[in-house]
């Protein structure tokens, strides 16, 4: 996927650093996001960079930067403080309306959930809000310069250490923080919010994350990371984060069938009857495209793959399924039996020919397929009798019985 580095003016005219991560070609971008980082933390950070790539493998583009005074984005942190952070958030999500698209998704890790907290009523493109390990309020950092707030009050500055490194602040973080210490704004958001936390997070205890949740209204969800840490140190956790973000944020998105096929992008020219398998990545994801339809087929991520969709065999056992269905389904129609509903349940496996009934093979493995029928409706036992006799004769299976003849040959290598 591609990475874009942007750069973009804060409120004072100094510059801060970004970078984009988009879908993979030709993969279009179906919504973007914008990423605020955790408290003097940058852009980099590993929960941050892996959440937004997993999201940009997905259809959606994610926008994160370095703060003011941060990573790579010029200014002074002893000049920042959570307004001038609300302010950066603001400029980055109008670099992306001015360059890209206005973000209908904001995500923030830490004090960077409680920014977007308090930005998203200065944002009227965002749908959906999500906060990771965050604070119902800016004031909840206070507790970090408890060992300073003396020579803060003498001379009006000091040096505080935070996590492995020293970082120098003036007085005025706390007097700003100060303005930031009730959740009322939560109650007003007005749009879908999603709380991730860890019960055992020792930062940002998880009654925060009640706060957040008591003050917000409907729709509002919350996940618990379980085991994690407060930075998501553990890649899984990150990707546990991603895939259920994506799923939860495809409701209220828009990220229904439209977008589902925008997502794998513009089909090439395909000729009616034809099927055509392009490929999405160096690993397995590949597209499948008809003369009007768009799929993904990929392969789990116990063996490589990114598991975006369905296994080629499990596409396989989809389409005998499906063939199976519509047959018992057009013939119970045309008989007038009373068939409420279908269900066709199958598997594949490779074994031994000596233990398959049902095989002429004498010797070696051989593939076997077990379909299961759950038939239901007020049926004789004649009735079903006659039904499994049906679904033996759908096309597909027909086709897969018969042995069918492949040809295959170079595109390089046809007549024009």
């Amino acid at each position: 996927m591609a990475r874009i580095k942007l750069e973009f003016p804060n409120a004072e005219g100094q510059t801060l650093a970004g970078l984009l991560e988009t879908p993979p070609d030709p993969v279009p971008t179906a919504r973007y996001a914008l990423f605020a980082h955790c408290f003097t933390c940058s852009k980099d950070i590993a929960a941050a960079t892996r959440i937004s790539r997993a999201l940009a493998a997905r259809g959606i583009a994610v926008l994160r930067f370095d703060f003011t005074g941060l990573g790579n984005s010029d200014g002074d942190f002893a000049n920042t403080n959570f307004s001038s952070n609300v302010a950066d958030l603001l400029a980055a999500a109008w670099k992306l309306e001015q360059d890209y698209e206005a973000p209908a998704l904001l995500i923030g890790h830490s004090l960077g959930g409680a920014a977007v907290l308090a930005a998203v009523p200065q944002l009227p493109s965002v749908e959906a809000v999500v906060t990771i390990a965050a604070p119902a309020t800016a004031s909840h950092v206070q507790h970090l310069f408890s060992g300073a707030r003396g020579q803060l009050e003498a001379i009006g500055e000091a040096e505080v250490q935070i996590g492995l490194r020293r970082f120098r602040i003036r007085k005025q973080l706390l007097e700003d923080l100060d303005q930031h210490a009730s959740a009322d704004h939560i109650r007003h958001l007005n749009r879908a919010l999603l709380v991730f936390h860890s019960p055992l997070d020792t930062i940002v205890s998880i009654e925060e994350a009640a706060k957040i949740y008591q003050a917000a209204r409907h729709p509002k969800s919350f996940i618990s990371l379980d085991k994690a840490d407060h930075l998501l140190s553990n890649r899984e956790d990150a990707e546990y984060v991603a895939e259920t973000l994506v799923a939860w944020a495809s409701r209220y998105l828009g990220l229904g069938r439209h977008a589902f096929e925008q997502s794998i992008g513009t089909a090439p020219r395909v000729s009616e009857g034809e099927v055509l398998v392009t490929e999405l990545d160096t690993r397995f994801l590949r597209g499948l495209y008809t003369h009007r339809h768009q799929w993904l087929a990929d392969e789990p991520r116990s063996v490589g793959g990114s598991d975006l969709g369905p296994t080629p065999y499990d596409l396989l056992m989809m389409a005998l399924g499906a063939c199976t269905s519509m047959t018992l389904r057009m013939y119970a129609r045309h008989k007038g039996l009373p068939v409420d509903d279908i269900e066709v349940r199958l598997s594949h496996e490779r074994i031994h020919a000596q233990d398959c009934r049902d095989c002429d093979q004498a010797d070696g493995k051989v593939d076997r397929i077990l379909m299961r029928l759950d038939i239901h409706g007020a049926l004789t036992p004649e009735q079903r009798a006659r039904l499994l006799e049906i679904a033996a004769r759908c096309p597909v299976h027909r086709t897969l019985a018969a042995t069918p003849v492949i040809r295959i040959e170079l595109e390089d290598d046809r007549p024009s």
